[in-house]
């Protein structure tokens, strides 16, 4: 009979526990690498050796990039260094982003008796977030609970939005609040030093730096970290005095509606998307909602969101429009490369032929729609991927030449197809308001199904109109309200619409 194996742990390895272990997860842009390399020269130079590994995630598209350091003291004999973070034995965790840290904790490299978490409070929404048909965004609320009961100590606010404002990228507030941390046995003055000699970015780098490394030291006192808050951009109206003044007699109608902030919104977006005529004729449709309001806004503030969506569909004009803003390249410059480094541009396009016969007069497009041998040519000849670098003239002016059609917007087949669209909505939606107004709001609701262009739009439109048809077989029950919802987040929930057929056949089983 073999002995028993005696389990009584024998003295720690100092060794192994003179090795730091620091991981960072970053996505395209962020720095990841920079502040890879700062950590690597900060450790050699003070006497470390160092070793630093990373693992691609493909920038946004499925995840972040995780890197991951491990440093020891020199001695006389080489440590043995691990390629990748291993669960519970991390030291250092450094997220650039609010759902980072969640996946770190759900990775289990956060750990209550060891790591110390660095993070910053904003988002950057992830594809999977993105592509939801609905509201696919995680609770940040959640994250951060979980950070404070997983984390030895925490260390979390904006570092993002405290390096936008000091002129740099949020590696350099990282950077910062990882030196004011502690975590590490190296002075101030080491890590500043490790920045300068990189020589890139050197003085905005510090200044983010040394703003981090302020604000980590003044949160120690702080109770809880505070989560961002949604930024939202900074409005301003700006024109001839004469354009000035229609449009303050707009925004006075859209103060006065029952929901006035929604309306004020709505109106501000479809202007932007066209003009002061088109804000004119939102506003005309806000009102035909007025009429039916109960008191509770809940009707007028619903179509004012919705009517706004729907009046500022997805095109080829608009997305062009978009793409050669002035304010547009100023966010890539200052997100890319601080500072006066030049930009290459590249804008991805893959029209279809339908898509540049909607932009025709509507006379013409129908015309051609009606012979499908010569719609097909057009669409052999256009219907291919296309590369605009607009950081070129030529590029840039292609696009702005095709943003300047808004002018013609109104006489082309697209908007004659959406007009009659939301028509036809809006008269279903007036027609429920004036017996049943919780019926109206969630017929205006279903508009959330619509949204994109190209195969996107075409899905959903798909979407709306199934669940439109099938809304019209419960519009007489007294709880039709509720089973027009279950159908639009049936819909929402999945792609391919599997959720939506099953519902849509349950309704179908009791209204027959």
């Amino acid at each position: 009979m073999n002995a028993p194996i005696d389990l009584v742990a024998g003295p720690r390895d100092d060794k192994l526990q003179s090795i730091i272990k620091l991981a960072i997860l970053a996505v395209g842009g962020q720095g990841g690498g920079v502040l890879t390399n700062w950590i690597e020269s900060l450790a050699r130079a003070e006497g470390y050796v160092v070793q630093a590994t990373s693992v691609a995630g493909v920038a946004q598209r499925t995840g972040a990039t995780i890197y991951y350091i491990e440093m020891a003291p020199a001695g006389d004999t080489e440590p043995v260094f691990s390629l990748a973070p291993t669960s519970g034995d991390v030291d250092i965790m450094i997220a650039a982003e609010m759902m980072e840290a969640g996946r770190a904790i759900m990775r289990g490299f956060v750990t209550p008796d060891r790591t110390t978490l660095i993070a910053s409070t904003h988002r950057a929404l992830a594809v999977s977030e993105k592509m939801v048909p609905g509201d696919g965004i995680s609770a940040p609320e959640d994250v951060l609970e979980a950070a404070k009961l997983m984390s030895d100590r925490l260390i979390m606010f904006d570092m993002d939005q405290l390096a936008a404002e000091n002129g740099s990228v949020i590696s350099s507030s990282l950077f910062g609040a990882l030196a004011a941390s502690g975590a590490l046995p190296f002075s101030r003055d080491a890590f500043e030093q490790a920045i300068r000699a990189s020589g890139k970015a050197v003085d905005t780098s510090l200044r983010s730096f040394a703003a981090a490394f302020d604000r980590t030291e003044a949160s120690e006192s702080d109770a809880d970290p505070v989560l961002s808050a949604p930024r939202r951009n900074n409005h301003h109206v700006a024109g001839p005095a004469s354009v000035l003044s229609d449009w303050q007699a707009l925004e006075a109608e859209a103060l006065a509606l029952p929901a006035p902030q929604m309306a004020t919104l709505g109106l501000r977006k479809v202007v932007d998307f066209q003009d002061l005529t088109y804000g004119r004729e939102y506003l005309d449709r806000l009102q035909q909602f007025s009429g039916h309001d109960t008191g509770d806004t809940k009707l007028c503030e619903t179509a004012a969101k919705h009517v706004a969506n729907a009046m500022c569909y997805d095109d080829i004009i608009r997305v062009a429009d978009l793409k050669t803003r002035q304010g547009r390249f100023n966010r890539i410059k200052a997100e890319v490369t601080p500072g006066d480094a030049p930009i290459n541009l590249t804008e991805f396009f893959h029209p279809r032929g339908e898509e540049i016969i909607s932009l025709l007069p509507a006379g013409l497009g129908v015309w051609i729609e009606a012979r499908p041998r010569l719609a097909a040519w057009i669409d052999r000849r256009v219907n291919k991927g296309r590369r605009l670098r607009t950081h070129r003239l030529r590029g840039f002016l292609t696009l702005y030449f095709l943003g300047g059609l808004r002018r013609t917007r109104r006489k082309s087949l697209r908007h004659k197809i959406e007009q009659d669209h939301l028509n036809a909505w809006q008269a279903t939606c007036l027609e429920a308001a004036s017996q049943n107004v919780p019926l109206a709001i969630e017929l205006l609701k279903c508009r959330r199904l619509i949204k994109g262009y190209s195969d996107t739009h075409a899905r959903g439109l798909s979407k709306f109109s199934r669940v439109m048809d099938a809304a019209s077989l419960v519009a007489d029950r007294e709880d039709a309200p509720q089973w027009i919802e279950r159908l639009r987040e049936a819909a929402l929930r999945d792609e391919h619409g599997e959720k939506l057929d099953g519902a849509i056949q349950t309704v179908r089983s009791f209204a027959d």
